[in-house]
């Protein structure tokens, strides 16, 4: 399966991801990971992309899907793959859909976790990391600055889920409650479940 998970920082995408990709067999890739390989790899987009971030500035669309459509066409992806937030932007989702369709692929299902904004300001500035043995809240999960980090993803991606919505390929979940709950929800969103609560083929 080709799917793309969705959702606003906070909702649990990255360990949604990793053990749906799991269960489903198929890599779980994110551009975070593709940037780092790129750039530790010295590739040419990697160079590009280095500069870039070295300047604080954000790495254009072009570069950023043609990334992934590199990490797309590797042998391990061949049978299906998991992207954990990407795409960001609706140019980048039609410029994904180009992408796929070079390939000869095209997505099966796109899944969107949803969080009510209250809840996810909760679980990320209830974040703490230690610091010379004291607990310390990191700036970027105060709770002001979660509702700013919110309010950018509400403007920049979440019309991306319209866009997979106007094209039939969108399933929306309750991201509440435990891992595992989630997990079987969005199993079932992609029609792999079987009748023991166990994902088709595991």
């Amino acid at each position: 399966m080709r799917i793309v998970l969705l959702g606003p920082p906070g909702a649990g995408k990255g360990t949604q991801a990793q053990i749906i990709a799991g269960k489903l067999g198929v890599p779980a890739i994110s551009t975070g990971d593709i940037f780092r390989a790129n750039v530790s790899g010295q590739t040419e987009l990697g160079k590009q992309v280095k500069t870039y971030l070295d300047a604080g500035n954000l790495v254009p669309d072009e570069i950023t899907v043609a990334m992934v459509k590199d990490r797309l066409a590797e042998p391990d992806a061949e049978q299906g793959f998991l992207l954990d937030g990407f795409p960001r932007s609706i140019p980048q989702a039609e410029q994904l859909r180009d992408s796929l369709t070079d390939l000869g692929q095209k997505l099966d299902r796109v899944v969107e976790l949803v969080v009510d904004e209250d809840e996810l300001v909760r679980r990320l500035s209830g974040r703490r990391m230690v610091v010379d043995g004291k607990e310390v809240q990191r700036d970027d999960d105060k709770p002001e600055t979660v509702r700013h980090r919110l309010g950018v993803y509400r403007e920049q991606t979440a019309p991306v889920a319209g866009f997979y919505e106007g094209e039939g390929l969108l399933s929306r979940i309750d991201a509440i409650g435990e891992i595992d709950e989630v997990t079987g929800r969005a199993l079932r969103a992609l029609g792999v479940e079987g009748e023991a609560g166990q994902p088709a083929g595991v």
